[in-house]
């Protein structure tokens, strides 16, 4: 029941409606890709699953040509990044946000000429907005790799000195002292680094919440290529592997990259950890 109830609040939300029609669509073409490639027997189902998805991918479009204005807003509010400390952070970011905003008016323009509105070529407008949403990828990559150097820098970074304890010397003494004519030195402290078993200077907080970030990263990087390898597919032929993919291929790209998205969402809306 408690499942049920996460879904059903999940599908309130239109970012969570969106996640949902997403999977659902990618997971009929995988499904449907394979049945129509490798099972002849069911290759009409098959059919009638890529079908499916073809048509909740265009709902997806549909529900899209709202979504200029919420670009925008997030476009101004970060502006040129003054906030960021990282100089390639900023840059990189306000890029991918002018790739983005430039991406959802072609992709209307594409739409409008398939559904007759507009008398103006598709395919053109349809590559155009694949290339902005795969330059948004390509970007979104190169960010991700940089925020995953910086905080692994930040995880092995300044370390306290642990205390090395020298091997006791011996030394010579009297002849009638208890060990025979020999003595032992009090060990030697000298502070040295203790390799990778250095004790960080980071709070045990701040080392778990910087490594959640990296983790984060890491997926974003691996849901980020996983559709840069489908943008590429989508682009007139002759450009690297574009128009080369099964349809159960993409499928799979893009059933990856949706359960990582889901996966991000459901932990970023999970209850803060407050060990300590």
């Amino acid at each position: 029941m408690a499942a049920l109830s996460g879904l059903a609040s999940a599908l309130e939300s239109y970012r969570g409606r969106d996640r949902l029609i997403r999977t659902l669509g990618y997971c009929c073409q995988l499904v449907g890709g394979v049945l129509v490639q490798q099972c002849r027997a069911r290759s009409e189902v098959g059919t009638r699953l890529l079908a499916l998805s073809s048509q909740l991918s265009h709902c997806r479009t549909v529900l899209r040509l709202f979504d200029d204005a919420a670009m925008f807003v997030y476009t101004k509010q970060y502006g040129l990044g003054a906030e960021e400390e990282d100089i390639f952070v900023r840059c990189v970011s306000v890029l991918g946000n002018l790739a983005d905003q430039l991406y959802y008016p072609c992709e209307h323009v594409a739409w409008a000429a398939d559904a007759k509105i507009l008398r103006v070529d598709s395919a053109r407008w349809w590559t155009l907005s694949t290339a902005f949403w795969g330059l948004s990828l390509l970007l979104g990559i190169a960010r991700s790799l940089w925020m995953v150097l910086k905080l692994r820098q930040r995880l092995r970074g300044p370390t306290v000195p642990c205390a090395r304890y020298d091997a006791p010397a011996a030394v010579s003494g009297p002849r009638g002292s208890p060990a025979g004519g020999c003595s032992e030195r009090p060990p030697v402290i000298s502070p040295t680094p203790c390799g990778p078993r250095a004790a960080s200077r980071l709070p045990q907080s701040k080392q778990r919440a910087l490594e959640a970030q990296v983790q984060s990263e890491v997926l974003t990087l691996l849901s980020n290529l996983a559709d840069l390898a489908n943008a590429v597919h989508w682009l007139p032929p002759g450009i690297l592997w574009a128009g080369r993919f099964p349809p159960w291929l993409v499928g799979l790209l893009g059933t990856v990259s949706s359960l990582l998205s889901v996966y991000q969402a459901v932990r970023a809306s999970g209850p803060a950890d407050t060990t300590p």
